[in-house]
């Protein structure tokens, strides 16, 4: 397994099929069914381009886990991870100095072979000296979620919500020294 920056549609493919899996199975039954409904783990080239447009806005903080075949240049996504800091687009909850983790998604095949630690630890170190909090916002009830990063040290530090097809619903924040 290998942790990278993003290098393009190429992996937005990838990062958009993990995000539909993950959000599957990690999301059933705090999300509407409709809304994991539309998620498709095979986007077309319209849904491509909204996903590079998107990342590649922020190239300095994307990371992409993958898996490459044995005596090939091929690779899959495996997971991403997309952390913003400065004018990058953070939540308000971020203040200075401080880092947002936008997201750490690994293909739910993948749970529990080190894919996430190896991300989170690729974003740790990329993060510049002027940061000294990385702050996530996560569904309420993400227990998969909760476990990964409480593990890792985060701790909650306050509520909010989002909003997910037209409802809104309760999220946790949760923090952690760098």
């Amino acid at each position: 397994m290998d942790v990278r920056r993003y290098e393009g549609r190429a992996d937005a493919r990838g990062i958009a099929r993990v995000n539909a899996l993950a959000w599957r199975d990690a999301y059933e039954g705090l999300v509407p069914a409709a809304v994991l409904d539309r998620l498709d783990p095979d986007p077309d080239e319209e849904a491509v381009d909204g996903w590079h447009e998107g990342l590649a806005a922020n190239r300095r903080g994307v990371f992409v886990a993958v898996e490459r075949r044995d005596g090939s240049d091929d690779e899959t996504v495996r997971g991403y991870a997309d952390v913003r800091w400065g004018d990058a687009g953070t939540k308000a909850f971020v203040g200075e100095g401080e880092a947002d983790l936008k997201a750490v998604y690994v293909d739910p095949d993948w749970w529990g072979e080190g894919v996430g630690t190896a991300l989170l630890e690729r974003v740790l170190d990329a993060l510049p000296d002027s940061v000294d909090t990385l702050r996530l916002e996560m569904l309420e009830g993400n227990e998969v979620g909760r476990r990964f990063y409480e593990a890792r040290g985060f701790e909650r530090t306050g509520t909010a919500s989002h909003d997910i097809g037209g409802e809104s619903h309760p999220t946790v924040v949760y923090s952690r020294a760098v």
